[in-house]
């Protein structure tokens, strides 16, 4: 893990816990993803992320809007995959980014509360996640 990661894990993890985010982090944030930390913040705004929860296991994945004109939506988990096109060229492909705007917005609107949370039952969201 470098250090661009555990910086930002810890700026998360600070984050996370206040439910809030001070300009200090927002800078530190937007030092390490620049322009994708940009699109981010703009999806959250947007109120762009959903949380899809299975009840009662409480598993969840994101589905987050894009900027394009098409709107599409991709389902991600916050720290680990997107199933953007950006995702498997940047950063799985080329290993340039931590992460795409998508996890971003997902990570960001998690942290301070601010998805779209949509439940459905263990069974749906695995009938879901099979499918992509």
């Amino acid at each position: 893990m470098g250090a661009s990661h555990l910086v930002a894990e810890s700026v998360w993890k600070s984050v996370e816990s206040t439910c809030s985010v001070t300009e200090e982090q927002l800078s530190i944030l937007h030092f390490l993803f620049g322009k994708n930390f940009e699109r981010a913040t703009r999806i959250v705004d947007q109120r762009g992320v959903k949380r899809i929860s299975g009840q009662p296991s409480g598993r969840s994945i994101f589905q987050v809007v894009g900027e394009s004109r098409r709107k599409e939506e991709y389902f991600c988990f916050a720290e680990h995959y997107c199933a953007c096109y950006s995702f498997f060229y940047d950063i799985v492909n080329r290993g340039e980014q931590l992460c795409c705007k998508h996890q971003l917005a997902a990570r960001l609107a998690a942290s301070l509360g601010a998805c779209i949370e949509i439940k459905m039952s263990d069974e749906q969201l695995a009938l879901l996640l099979s499918e992509l």
